[in-house]
């Protein structure tokens, strides 16, 4: 025997596979292990919608807060500041400060401004009315899968189906508390305002319709500790979530659970000048439409941090500092259909795949023994091989194992066998020819080859484009595919090739050819 190169490169792929693909055989604690996929553990699978054209209210709402801020800021005087779902009106009182509120049109973008007399309307244009949709599921889809990985769930799927639809895969959610409290932090719309009370009309709030608040500017707002109670604010916030930069779990002076947030730069310039003109007043801390506190101002607050408390347990004011610290949702969250798939399936789904795989890899193994003798071993050799790979690859990279990429698992068994099958017939072919078994081995490889590469490089394309475009499941399959046709390409090529140019003195010396390749040799 004598050692080569291709038989060194495919001793270290084979150390490879096996020390890469060990922590997930055999499940130790240590080490990149493969996740199993929904299908495999069992999890929730969800189909989401996205309100979109709240979306639009909310940026006007917005919009709204800039031009109170601006002109509060630069004393221009306006009235009767309002906004609808389509549009936002108010009127300027001194005609002399229209070029100053110019300079704020100027700023904002995708705005439309129609001005009669003294009376200003402002809605947005047509394409910003589709950008608004179109970015409001985007970053539905960015928000949701960051709270899913703060919440520290194994590979979610989170990924866009259609215009207005997300769906969402949670592997591992096996009870009703898991499932109940990912549902919650995905749904929660997390859109913190920070309000000002009506002062002189919230005594009559118990006695006030939400239409005659609304003659006023105001909303009725809902305590969140009380729900009896009612609060009177202004419609337009003084400044929202868009603004916040970070949300973090502390605890009272009773030990109970709060949340401090803080504000970027702007949010504190704005939350400093409204509290400095405000001291006496009542501010609202608003979240998802609820008040969960509403504190006197005693003096100017600056630094631009607050804080949320409200009555909670620690892991809901956990989840809900993930939702704050992960951004508002721009438009609500609909649950439009969800599957639960319990663990018992996904054992089920296990033990078929596997019986699968391991009969399918018994009878390739057997049949390539007893049809090509020594071939078929070492055939069998480069196919263990192949499979320890795959399974290695796929732990480095910390990819997801579903039931297709199973099927793409057993499939690469056949694929992987496939190419000895042609380098053996290849040997066999010239040696029925009478040339000797050196040349034999070496033209049955050069002559194997092209027909080998076509096979295999035609399968990576189209794996390729079921990755470009298909969904989670054939994304699975389309992976495990190419990772099976590369590391079948360097085991059935490479690998075989260096044991064959290792054994081969033995096989000179013996000249058994029924023994090796299953044939007598020459006809």
């Amino acid at each position: 025997m004598k050692l080569n190169y291709r038989i060194v490169v495919f001793a270290a792929a084979v150390l490879f596979g096996l020390f890469f693909s060990a922590p997930s055989l055999l499940q130790t604690e240590k080490g990149a292990k493969i996740t199993l996929g929904l299908d495999l553990q069992g999890g929730l699978h969800m189909l989401l919608g996205v309100k979109t054209e709240e979306a639009v209210t909310s940026r006007l709402k917005s919009m709204a807060s800039s031009i109170k801020h601006f002109t509060d800021r630069n004393q221009i005087l306006i009235d009767d500041l309002g906004v609808s779902e389509e549009h936002i009106a108010f009127t300027l009182l001194d005609s002399d400060d229209a070029t100053q509120l110019q300079e704020l049109f100027d700023e904002l973008e995708g705005e439309a401004v129609a001005v009669d007399g003294e009376r200003y309307t402002v809605t947005l244009t047509p394409e910003a009315v589709e950008q608004t949709k179109k970015q409001s599921v985007d970053q539905a889809i960015e928000t949701i899968r960051n709270r899913l990985d703060q919440f520290g769930l194994a590979e979610p799927t989170v990924a866009r189906q259609g215009e207005e639809k997300i769906l969402v895969e949670l592997p591992g959610i096996k009870t009703q508390e898991e499932e109940q409290r990912a549902r919650e932090l995905i749904s929660r719309a997390a859109k913190l305002e920070l309000m000002a009370v009506d002062e002189e009309r919230n005594m009559r709030v118990f006695s006030m319709t939400p239409s005659e608040a609304s003659t006023y500017g105001d909303v009725i707002l809902e305590d969140a500790i009380h729900p009896q109670m009612k609060h009177l604010v202004k419609e337009i916030p003084i400044l929202d979530g868009s603004m916040l930069t970070n949300a973090q779990v502390a605890f009272d002076q009773n030990n109970r659970p709060v949340i401090n947030f803080s504000l970027n730069a702007e949010g504190a310039q704005i939350f400093g000048d409204f509290t400095g003109k405000n001291v006496g007043n009542h501010l609202a801390i608003v979240l998802d439409g609820k008040v969960y506190s509403a504190p006197v101002i005693n003096e100017r607050i600056g630094g631009g941090s607050g804080q949320i408390s409200g009555n909670y347990s620690v892991m809901e004011a956990q989840d809900l500092a993930i939702a704050l610290r992960s951004g508002a949702l721009l438009a609500p969250i609909i649950l439009l259909e969800k599957r639960s798939v319990g663990p018992s399936l996904g054992a089920d789904s296990i033990e078929a795949s596997m019986i699968a795989l391991i009969g399918g890899f018994l009878l390739v193994v057997v049949f390539m023994m007893l049809y090509y003798r020594g071939a078929g071993v070492i055939a069998n050799i480069a196919l263990v091989a192949n499979l320890f790979i795959i399974l290695a690859v796929m732990a480095l990279f910390g990819a997801t194992l579903t039931l297709p990429g199973m099927a793409g698992i057993v499939l690469t068994v056949g694929m992987a066998v496939d190419a000895n099958v042609i380098i053996a017939e290849r040997v066999r072919e010239l040696l029925y020819e009478g040339v000797s078994i050196h040349k034999a081995i070496e033209q049955g490889y050069d002559n194997a080859m092209r027909a080998i590469l076509d096979a295999n490089i035609t399968t990576l394309i189209a794996a390729v484009v079921l990755y470009a475009y298909g969904t989670g499941a054939i994304k699975g399959f389309a992976i495990t595919i190419s990772i099976g046709i590369l590391a079948s390409m360097l085991t059935a090529i490479l690998g075989t090739h260096g044991i064959y140019q290792m054994l081969e003195p033995r096989i000179q010396k013996t000249r058994n050819l029924a023994l090796w390749f299953g044939t007598k040799g020459e006809k």
